[in-house]
């Protein structure tokens, strides 16, 4: 009697927890693949970002928005703008409101209504160098991360001032940048760069403090959490960059798709890396990770960017806008029993428990 009660609650205790299971998470991402035939400027996408239903695309021939959830993009071209773009390849690009800043190469392009102009800022604004590869605002403090520096403007794009080396930068390089408050993050070709006074002076961290290459390609960070995408591996440091664990192909469980890491985002335990064989995802703050692919439904294994909002990701890969909603129901549910909504377990542990007063009441048969 005790055995088929025992049994009973498993069987019960089961269900409910595949019920409090994440789909996504229990079953696996499906993407879908967005291309130039869905109004991209290209299929090769260096960047993304997004906010409610608009998603905005950094492309190899343009920067493509769309308002209505990826159901259609229009693209923004040096043509197609009231002042242009300063180039049609589109390395990065962040929004807020209807501001919109896209990093190219040829300038920092900056639109205040939503994409239908743009004003571009060269070297003759202060910017250090007209190749721009990734871009962060906050306020009026921009920041844009050159081949040629480290550039800042406290007024909104007037004016930059541009830090190098001599502020204490790794590299001139920059590849991408974050900040919050006082704190800017600088990836740059020689090391993470971390300023605590708003740029005035840097303290580059390398491979002496745990990262797993002095090539660093995206930065993320929230709290003391830091996130360092490296040609070399996934770098977390939670002590405000003191030090650094470095995650590989080899050293999480299921593994990196590979250990050149082009971008980063997280949000709480999970963890997002975009790496050049394939989107590589955490839900235990990078203790292991899955590793999704074109099989998965991703455009290419190459993925260059990375960015959840809403219960949606979006990755950013070289054959093309790869979007999945983490709530996507699963394809198949292990087992006899189905998954259970609020009402169905509340029926479920009803039968449940007159199944298990009639089974106490009954003799026993041996």
């Amino acid at each position: 009697m005790a055995s088929f009660r025992t049994a009973l609650v498993a069987t019960a205790a089961s269900a409910l927890s595949l019920a409090a299971t994440p789909a996504a998470l229990a079953n696996g991402l499906s993407f879908t693949n967005y291309t130039t035939t869905s109004g991209l400027g290209s299929n090769i996408i260096n960047g993304v970002y997004a906010s409610g239903s608009s998603i905005y695309a950094a492309t190899g021939g343009g920067l493509s928005i769309s308002t209505n959830g990826a159901s259609s993009f229009t693209n923004y071209t040096i043509i197609s703008t009231s002042g242009g773009l300063g180039s049609n390849n589109v390395r990065g690009v962040y929004a807020s409101g209807s501001n919109i800043y896209a990093a190219t190469s040829g300038g920092l392009s900056i639109s205040t209504n939503g994409g239908s102009s743009f004003n571009n800022y060269t070297t003759t604004s202060g910017l250090g160098n007209n190749v721009v590869q990734g871009v962060y605002a906050s306020g009026s403090n921009i920041y844009a991360a050159t081949v040629g520096g480290l550039s800042i403007s406290t007024n909104g794009g007037s004016s930059f001032n541009n830090y190098t080396t001599t502020s204490g930068l790794g590299n001139n390089f920059v590849n991408g940048v974050y900040a919050s408050g006082s704190n800017i993050y600088a990836a740059t070709g020689g090391g993470l760069s971390i300023s605590t006074n708003g740029g005035t002076s840097f303290t580059n961290y390398t491979t002496t403090n745990g990262l797993g290459n002095n090539t660093v390609q995206g930065v993320y960070a929230s709290g003391s959490n830091i996130y360092v995408a490296t040609a070399g591996g996934l770098s977390i440091s939670t002590n405000g960059g003191s030090s650094f664990t470095n995650y590989t192909t080899i050293s999480t469980s299921g593994g990196l798709g590979s250990n050149s890491v082009r971008g980063v985002y997280a949000s709480g335990n999970n963890i997002y890396a975009a790496t050049g064989g394939g989107l590589s995802i955490s839900t235990d703050g990078g203790t292991s990770f899955t590793n999704y692919t074109t099989t998965s439904g991703l455009g290419s294994i190459n993925v260059r960017g990375v960015y959840a909002d809403g219960g949606n990701i979006y990755a950013a890969t070289g054959g093309g806008l790869s979007i999945a909603q983490q709530s996507d129901p699963p394809s198949a549910v292990p087992g006899p029993l189905p998954l259970f909504g609020a009402a169905s377990a509340f029926g479920f542990s009803r039968k449940l428990r007159r199944r298990l007063r009639a089974a106490a009441t009954a003799s026993p048969c041996c």
